[in-house]
């Protein structure tokens, strides 16, 4: 089917590596993302504005369903906001734990060690919340549709949480559970649905994390068709 005739084209813009050294970067790409683990415990050291603009701009890079690009990060360094998030968040947590939570969840989560007292929110130099967008509203009013939202808004976050630890800094993905005290506190419009909250900065020099395993490749993934076994 050809293109709409107001559909505009540009040269892509690639750059081809030769079989060896393609291996090479994928190769250091996986071990660099297999060191990245959820933070909790933050040192309270300052990050420069200029970094959390770039994670965020790395995440806008992000494919989105007819490129609608449904999401909008809000990064809160000021104080008095964390501080109001925090009081919010533990009070929907410590619901969660006393009155919501499950014998299987609470069996899945002890491995975890966590519970409803969330420091890294305000200790942690930035917070950034991630909304997505139930439909756009144009300047004359008018909704405009988004499209495969949630899939779009999950590519942006694994992008953004990606772009955070490569230039040497840790996150958290935190879900308080319901999360609607967040649009409130900062004042966002009825199109857009918080989904994310994520602590940014320095571990705390102490910081611990779980000692946990990733599974392996032939559990997370099944090749078609599969490998010859070389011994048969």
């Amino acid at each position: 089917m050809p293109p709409h005739p107001s559909a505009r084209f540009v040269p892509l813009a690639f750059t081809r590596f030769p079989p060896g050294q393609m291996l090479e970067r994928a190769r250091a790409h996986y071990q660099e993302l297999n060191r990245r683990r959820s933070v909790r415990q933050f040192s309270p050291e300052p990050v420069d504005r200029e970094l959390i603009e770039l994670a965020i701009r790395s995440a806008g890079t992000a494919p989105s369903g007819a490129h609608r690009q449904p999401w909008t990060f809000v990064a809160v360094a000021d104080p008095e906001v964390k501080r109001q998030i925090r009081e919010a968040a533990e009070e929907e947590e410590r619901r969660f734990y006393r009155e919501r939570i499950t014998p299987e969840w609470r069996e899945a989560l002890e491995p975890l060690g966590t519970d409803e007292v969330k420091e890294h929110i305000t200790t942690a130099p930035w917070l950034v919340v991630l909304f997505k967008h139930r439909f756009e509203v144009l300047p004359d009013g008018r909704r405009l549709k988004s499209y495969y939202v949630d899939e779009s808004v999950g590519i942006a976050a694994g992008l953004f949480i990606g772009a955070v630890h490569h230039m040497g800094l840790a996150t958290l993905p935190h879900t308080p559970s319901p999360m609607g005290f967040l649009s409130k506190v900062l004042g966002r419009p009825e199109n857009e649905t918080p989904i994310l909250l994520m602590p940014i900065g320095y571990p705390a020099s102490d910081a611990r994390v779980p000692d946990l395993q990733r599974k392996p490749l032939d559990v997370i993934a099944r090749f078609i068709p599969p490998a010859r076994d070389p011994h048969s």
